[in-house]
This record gives C-alpha cells, sequence and structure tokens, in this order.
C-alpha cells in the first residue's frame, strides 16, 4: 500500500511541475495587445529559454547517461541523437503551413511608441506558428521531464521533492515562451492559457507512460537518447524560427535583450534550484 502512495505522490509532483507552465502564461494577463516591443522581448525571451536548456542542460545530461553506457562511443552517438532532433524538427517545420487565411484579424495596428507598424495577416500567421512550433517543442520536452520526476520521487521521496521544484520553476519561463507569441497573434488570453496549459499536462502524461514504457518495453538509457533528440528540435526551433521572427519586429535591441534575459533566468534557476 505504501509503494502506491509513493506512485500517487509522484503523478502529484508532475503534474503540478507541469502546471506550473500555465503560471508563465498568466504573464500574457498583462501584456499590452499589439505591442512589437513586447513581442520582439517575448520571441527572444522565447528563443533564450530553448537554447539554454537545450545546449546546457539536455545534452550535457544526456551525453552523461549515454557515457556511463558505450563508454568511447557516447559523444558520436550523443551527436547523432541530436541532429536527428534535428531533422525531425525541419518536418514539423514543413508540416506547419506558413500561409493560412486569418480572416479575424485584417490588419491590426500598433501604437505609435513602436513605430505605427503594421501586423498583417501573413504576419500574424508567422507569430501564430512561432508560438505552435514553441508549444510543440516544450511539450515533447516535458514528456522526460515528467518521467524525470516521476522516477526520481518512486526512487525517493527528498530526491523527488529536489527534482519537482528544479522542473516546476524552469516551467515557467517555458510557458512565457508559449503564451506571448500565441497571445500576440490572436489576441486571445484564453487561447494561449489553454496553449500552456496543455502542454504542461504532457508532464504527468509522460511519466506515466513513460515510466510504463521504460519498465515494460525499452531500457532506461532510452531516456539519454530522448533528451540530445529534444535538445535538437529546440535548437533548430529556435534558430530557424523563433529569432529570425523576433528580428523582424524588432525596432531596437529588444529581442537580444529578451534573450539574454531568457538564458540569464534559466541560469539562475538550474544554479539555485
Amino acid at each position: 500500500m505504501e509503494k502506491y502512495h509513493t506512485y500517487l505522490l509522484a503523478l502529484f509532483l508532475s503534474t503540478i511541475a507541469g502546471l506550473s507552465t500555465l503560471i508563465g502564461g498568466l504573464v500574457t494577463l498583462f501584456l499590452k495587445k499589439n505591442s512589437m516591443r513586447v513581442l520582439a522581448v517575448g520571441l527572444g525571451f522565447s528563443a533564450g529559454v530553448m537554447i539554454f536548456i537545450s545546449l546546457n542542460e539536455l545534452l550535457p545530461s544526456s551525453h552523461k547517461m549515454v557515457l556511463e553506457t558505450f563508454g568511447a562511443n557516447s559523444g558520436w552517438i550523443t551527436l547523432l541523437c541530436f541532429f536527428i532532433g534535428i531533422l525531425v524538427a525541419i518536418l514539423i517545420d514543413y508540416l506547419i503551413p506558413d500561409h493560412i487565411k486569418n480572416e479575424e484579424h485584417p490588419h491590426v495596428r500598433t501604437n505609435e511608441s513602436n513605430e505605427g507598424l503594421f501586423k498583417t495577416p501573413e504576419q500574424i500567421q508567422k507569430i501564430k506558428r512561432a508560438g505552435l512550433t514553441t508549444a510543440v517543442a516544450v511539450t515533447i520536452h516535458n514528456f522526460p521531464e515528467g518521467l524525470a520526476t516521476f522516477y526520481a520521487t518512486t526512487a525517493s521521496v527528498k530526491l523527488g521533492l529536489s527534482v519537482f521544484l528544479a522542473i516546476a520553476i524552469h516551467n515557467i519561463p517555458e510557458g512565457i515562451a508559449i503564451a506571448v507569441p500565441i497571445y500576440q497573434a490572436t489576441n486571445s488570453k484564453r487561447k494561449a492559457l489553454v496553449y500552456c496549459l496543455l502542454s504542461g499536462l504532457a508532464e504527468p502524461l509522460g511519466g506515466v507512460l513513460g515510466f510504463l514504457l521504460l519498465h515494460f518495453f525499452f531500457p532506461q538509457i532510452s531516456i539519454a537518447f530522448i533528451f540530445a533528440f529534444i535538445a535538437g528540435i529546440m535548437t533548430y526551433i529556435s534558430f530557424d524560427t523563433i529569432l529570425p521572427l523576433a528580428h523582424e519586429y524588432d525596432t531596437a535591441h529588444y529581442s537580444i535583450t529578451g534573450v539574454i534575459v531568457g538564458m540569464l533566468i534559466m541560469g539562475i534557476a538550474v544554479m539555485v534550484f
């Protein structure tokens, strides 16, 4: 019976950690509509968060786990998984169309402080697409995080609480990364929050499904491959989609400011928690 209580606690912690993505989404409640400055900073922030997570957390963690099993060939294996992730991201890039007619927004004029720029239906679709690809990447990323929380808690409640706190803290900026472009493209706070919620729910789902799959079908080393794979996806999306779009709507150095702030916040979260 105590074992089942531990499983329930593990599921609870992975659920709360995932839902902290929604906390980041709540930032949209305080944002100004149609602000190019906010959009440029938000997109830069999104890229900064994903690049830092990919290259400073996921890839080194993957290599460390692979090294313990495969020794000298670990670098090549990690690199292969990373670039497979990039190839999959390219496929995702082609599967989400660039130009879809958006009848909800004809031309949306920004305020004068943003130099009177316009957002056309095509531009709005590109912003929305950036939010959707970010949501896809973060959702995939949340699966192994849920697995990590679940496994850590079943092994040790103390360890599980530490992992839960770390993941919950760094899921907040991920929520911001999803919500800002979705809100700016749709002018709907509800849609921004829904995407954050759906992305966060991937965490408990990943915990349960991942635990079952690794327990019955796949070796535990597969989580290392998943980490490198996700790092490849998130890196590609950051450089190919998010940063070019941020620069397109940047009237000064707002996008690079967002990148630096995103990396700084994630770095502090990693160091502290």
